[in-house]
């Protein structure tokens, strides 16, 4: 498949678990009506996102994989003949949770599942009191619309990540996200951070060659514990080929679908002009595997 119609779902999400999950379905109903064969949804897109705060009770959030968003997403997989990536709160053993990804085949099969690596641990983004950093490494999940080098939010900073996707013959980059501002900052100070997002990502599909696809959610949530609190999420999702050029981009405040036509074959042609790959100092990087070069 040289050229892949894809679909990013960006939504609002409440604290009814079935309403999000329905207008997520309809959302994937639409897409796929529209011709997309990949698509992907936001980080933790069952609910809003939690980590505002430390609660041992929103434990009971989490599911088994598969579990009863498995069975939901994998049923309209195989009704509509598409390949969704979702995002789950996943409750692995008692006492043990992560941060996943989930793929799902065209035929209602589970391709294969990612758990989020990098681990934040900030006001508003208490993650690490929830989630187990993964253990399943950096590894493309195969599916027939092509290899995908899925990872999760934080994940989209660190410029390992995507190279070791891309090391492992990714065909492309995704990113659900669930990022926004502090509202208390200012206007140009969360333009900055946006900014920031959008060209980080920029820069690891130019440094891979690879197409990128990055789906945040948006809208206001209040903090759980504090109300007057809260995380404005930024939207802005979007797509990049892989000299980093813009595709398709959502809006900042709106639920949106963004349709886009990704043009696999533009990683060999890119890669030939710019062999980044090919120069790459193997002999020369030892230190990267420090914490800090004291």
């Amino acid at each position: 498949m040289k050229t892949l119609p894809a679909a990013l779902i960006q939504q609002r999400c409440s604290n009814n678990r079935s309403e999000n999950m329905q207008k997520s379905c309809a959302m994937i109903t639409s897409a796929a009506g529209s011709g997309a064969r990949l698509i992907v949804l936001q980080e933790l897109h069952t609910g809003p996102y939690f980590c505002q705060q430390e609660d041992p009770a929103l434990f009971d959030l989490a599911e088994p994989i598969p579990g009863p968003s498995c069975e939901t997403l994998a049923a309209l997989a195989a009704r509509l003949g598409v390949v969704i990536v979702s995002s789950l709160f996943e409750r692995r053993a008692p006492g043990l949770y992560h941060n996943t990804a989930v793929v799902f085949e065209q035929d209602g099969s589970l391709a294969g599942i990612y758990r989020k690596m990098h681990i934040p641990d900030d006001p508003g983004f208490y993650e690490k009191f929830y989630f187990t950093p993964g253990d399943l490494g950096f590894t493309p999940i195969k599916t027939s619309v092509g290899s995908l080098g899925v990872l999760v939010c934080w994940d989209q900073w660190y410029p390992e990540a995507a190279r070791l996707m891309a090391l492992a013959g990714a065909d492309l980059l995704i990113y659900p996200t669930a990022i926004g501002w502090d509202p208390a900052d200012r206007p140009e100070e969360q333009e900055r951070q946006r900014d920031a997002w959008i060209t980080v990502q920029r820069g690891h599909a130019i440094a891979n060659g690879l197409p990128l696809l990055s789906v945040n959610r948006v809208g206001f949530e209040a903090g759980t514990d504090k109300p007057e609190t809260g995380i404005l999420f930024w939207g802005t999702s979007f797509a990049a080929g892989p000299q980093g050029e813009i595709l398709k981009q959502a809006s900042k405040d709106n639920e949106e679908i963004v349709l886009v036509d990704v043009d696999l074959s533009r990683t060999e042609k890119v890669r030939r002009i710019w062999p980044f790959l090919r120069d790459r100092r193997i002999d020369a990087y030892q230190d990267i595997l420090r914490r800090y070069r004291d």
